[in-house]
């Protein structure tokens, strides 16, 4: 019996928002994503801060996190949404 469904294993990576980075602690990452950096997280953004006359940017901090998904593909000669043969 050859394999006929080979799906694919996908890493998607994303980052949360650029925030002061005493408040990253608690930020969470969406729902279905692993949070891959830790503590107050990463310190490679920056965040806006608007006054009445106008926007300070401030260095800040951001948690970066991944999901991984599976994408279902049929293997090289099967096709089709029940992935058959030839």
């Amino acid at each position: 019996q050859m394999k006929k469904q080979c799906d694919q294993k996908l890493l998607i990576r994303m980052k949360t928002e650029c925030v002061p980075c005493s408040l990253n602690l608690e930020t969470q990452c969406p729902a279905g994503y692993t949070k891959i950096s830790n503590g107050t997280g990463i310190p490679d953004c920056r965040y806006y801060l608007e006054t009445k006359t106008h926007t300070l940017s401030s260095p800040g901090c951001r948690h970066h996190c991944m999901k991984e998904f599976e994408q279902p593909e049929c293997c090289q000669g099967h096709w089709g949404p029940d992935c058959m043969g030839k």
